[in-house]
C-alpha cells in the first residue's frame, strides 16, 4: 500500500471525490494560501504545499487531522502533531525538517500494549495511503507489517564513542542524542532512539515500551508521560519517558563508569581548580599511612582520590569533606544505628534543603570492605523513621566526582556559575523529582536465581527493597510511597547489601 501509488495531487483529488460521494463520512477543511505557508515557523516543501493549498485537514467518523497550526499549537520538537489516535490516547506526528515532511509516526505509549508505528516515509505517502484505506472502507489504523527495535541512547552514544571511525552512520545518530543536561551526544537513561533511515518497509512497528509502569500503585497520582521528538530532519525519533507519580517499570541502560574513573576524577578536578579558581577549590589529601590507621579498609580506587584530594568546594554545591571527622558529618546516635552503624557508610557531605538536611554517604560492604554506591539519606532520624527514603547519587565516589566535574564545565560555559550548579544538582536531596524505583516486598523474590535478591528474602517480614543495579542515576527510592508499605509503619533500620546495590527498609515491629 505504501510502496507505490498516486502522487499527492491525485490523493487530494481522490479525497475530494470521496467527500462528495460520502459527505456524512468525510469532511475536508479549507486549505492555506502561500502567504500563510510562508509565515509558518518551518519550511513547507512543494510536495506538501500541493496538498495544503487544497485542504487544511480532514475529519472522518473516527479521526480528525489538522495539517497546519491556525491558532491551535505551534511546530515543536522537530515535528507537527497532525491529530490524535485511539480516542486521544496517542498522537500522529510528522517530521517538519527543511528537507521535507516526514516520516509520519503514530505514538501511543499508554495501556498494556504501547504502540509506536512508522506509518509512512513522508506526509504525501501517508495521505495517499489514508485515501486508499478510506476508499475501501477501512477505518482502522495500519498495523506494522515490519518491525525494528528502539535503542537506548546511552548504549548508542557509548557504541559510537568506541566504534571504528568508518561507522559514520552510528556516529551521526549519536550526535543527535542530547544527554538531557546539555552535554549533547552522551545519551539519557530514560530515552530511546529509533533510526528512521532505511526501515525494512511500511508500516513499521517499533519494539519499545516506556520505562515507567502504571501497574503498581504509588502514594501519588501517576502523571508519567512520553515526550517524543523527531531530530536530524527526520533521521531519528527520540522517545523519552518522564517518570512522575509512577514507579520505574523496567531496567535502564546507565552510563558506564570508566575503569580509571578515580584517576580521571582527580585529573578533571585539579584542572578545574587551576582554570576556575574562583569556583573550584580543592583541599589536600593524605598519605597512605594515615589511611592505614582508619577503622575501615580503603580500596585502591578510593586511595587514588584521597591521596590527592581531601575536600572539594564547588560554588553552588554542598562542600564535600572526603576525610573523616568533619563537623558536617555528625549524626545523632539513633540515626547512626538506623544507617547501619560504624563501618557500613562513609560520610561525604551535609545536603541542606530548606529547613531539612540529608547526609551524602558512600555505602561500604562490611563483609568485603568494598566501597560502593553513593546515596543521600535524610539527616533527621525522626523524619526518616516516618518517611523512609533515600536518593541514589552515583555508583562510586569517583563516579560522583566525575559528574560534578562535568556539571562544573557546563556551568562555566554560561553566566552565574553558582546558581547553575545549584539548579542542576537539586537531585542531591532525596525525593526532589527523580524517577522512583519500585520498593518490592522481599517475599516477591523467593526462589530467585539472583543471589542478591534471594538473600534479601531472609530479611524480616514487611521489609521492602529495591534492586538499584539497573535504575537511573539519580533516582529517588521512597519506600513509603509503595502501596504495600505497612500503613503508619515506622522504620526500624535501612539495610544495604553489596555496598548499596540493593537497599531495603525494615519496618519496626508492633
Amino acid at each position: 500500500m505504501y510502496d507505490a501509488g498516486p502522487q499527492a495531487v491525485e490523493a487530494v483529488r481522490a479525497l475530494r471525490v470521496l467527500a462528495q460521494e460520502r459527505p456524512q463520512e468525510l469532511e475536508l477543511f479549507e486549505g492555506f494560501t502561500d502567504a500563510e505557508l510562508d509565515g509558518w515557523a518551518v519550511a513547507v516543501p512543494e510536495d506538501v504545499r500541493v496538498v495544503l493549498r487544497e485542504i487544511g485537514g480532514l475529519e472522518t467518523a473516527d479521526h480528525e487531522y489538522r495539517f497546519g497550526p491556525r491558532g491551535r499549537e505551534t511546530f515543536a520538537d522537530g515535528c507537527w502533531t497532525l491529530g490524535e489516535t485511539d480516542f486521544g490516547e496517542g498522537s500522529l506526528i510528522t517530521g517538519v525538517g527543511a528537507a521535507g515532511w516526514g516520516p509520519v509516526v503514530a505514538v501511543n505509549p499508554w495501556g498494556a500494549d504501547p504502540d509506536v508505528t512508522v506509518e509512512a516515509p513522508d506526509f504525501a505517502t501517508w495521505l495517499t495511503g489514508f485515501a486508499e484505506r478510506l476508499a475501501v472502507g477501512v477505518a482502522d489504523r495500519p498495523r506494522g507489517r515490519f518491525s525494528v527495535p528502539a535503542t537506548p541512547t546511552v548504549e548508542l552514544a557509548e557504541q559510537a564513542g568506541a566504534a571504528d571511525p568508518g561507522l559514520a552512520a552510528l556516529a551521526a545518530l549519536a550526535a543527535l542524542v542530547d544527554g538531557g543536561d546539555g552535554s549533547g551526544g552522551r545519551g539519557d537513561s530514560l530515552t530511546d532512539l529509533v533510526d528512521l533511515n532505511g526501515l525494512p518497509g511500511y508500516p513499521c512497528a517499533v519494539d519499545w515500551e516506556p520505562y515507567f509502569s502504571t501497574f503498581h500503585n504509588t502514594a501519588d497520582t501517576g502523571s508519567s508521560e512520553v515526550q517524543f521528538q523527531i531530530v536530524g530532519d527526520g533521521r531519528a525519533l527520540l522517545l523519552r519517558s518522564v517518570v512522575s507519580g509512577d514507579f520505574l517499570g523496567r531496567a535502564v541502560r546507565r552510563h558506564s563508569v570508566p575503569a580509571d574513573a578515580a584517576r580521571c576524577a582527580v585529573a578533571e578536578l585539579c584542572e578545574l581548580a587551576d582554570s576556575l579558581p574562583d569556583f573550584v577549590v580543592l583541599e589536600p589529601g593524605c598519605a597512605d599511612s594515615v589511611m592505614d590507621g582508619w577503622a575501615v579498609p580503603v580500596p585502591e580506587d578510593v586511595r587514588t582520590v584521597f591521596r590527592e584530594i581531601g575536600g572539594v568546594t564547588i560554588a553552588g554545591l554542598p562542600e564535600l569533606r572526603l576525610l573523616p571527622w568533619a563537623a558536617e558529618h555528625a549524626v545523632d546516635p539513633e540515626l547512626h544505628r538506623m544507617l547501619g552503624g560504624d563501618g557500613s557508610y562513609w560520610p561525604l557531605a551535609r545536603i541542606d534543603h530548606g529547613r531539612s538536611h540529608a547526609l551524602a554517604q558512600i555505602r561500604i560492604d562490611p563483609a568485603t570492605g568494598r566501597w560502593g554506591y553513593v546515596v543521600s539519606v535524610p539527616g533527621d532520624g525522626e523524619k526518616l523513621r516516618e518517611y523512609p527514603e533515600l536518593a541514589l547519587l552515583a555508583e562510586s565516589l569517583p563516579d560522583l566526582l566525575l559528574t560534578f566535574a562535568r556539571l562544573a564545565r557546563r556551568a562555566a560555559a554560561g553566566p552565574d556559575f553558582a546558581s547553575r550548579m545549584s539548579r542542576d544538582t537539586r537531585w542531591l536531596f532525596p525525593n526532589t523529582g527523580e524517577p522512583w524505583p519500585r520498593p518490592a516486598p522481599v517475599g516477591e523474590w523467593a526462589g530467585s536465581a539472583d543471589p542478591l535478591l534471594a538473600a534479601a528474602t531472609e530479611l524480616p517480614d514487611g521489609t521492602h527493597a529495591a534492586d538499584l543495579r539497573a535504575v537511573p542515576i539519580p533516582s529517588d527510592l521512597c519506600f513509603y510511597r509503595a502501596a504495600g508499605w505497612p500503613y503508619a509503619a515506622r522504620l526500624e533500620r535501612l539495610h544495604f547489601a553489596a555496598a548499596g546495590q540493593l537497599a531495603a527498609a525494615v519496618p519496626a515491629r508492633g
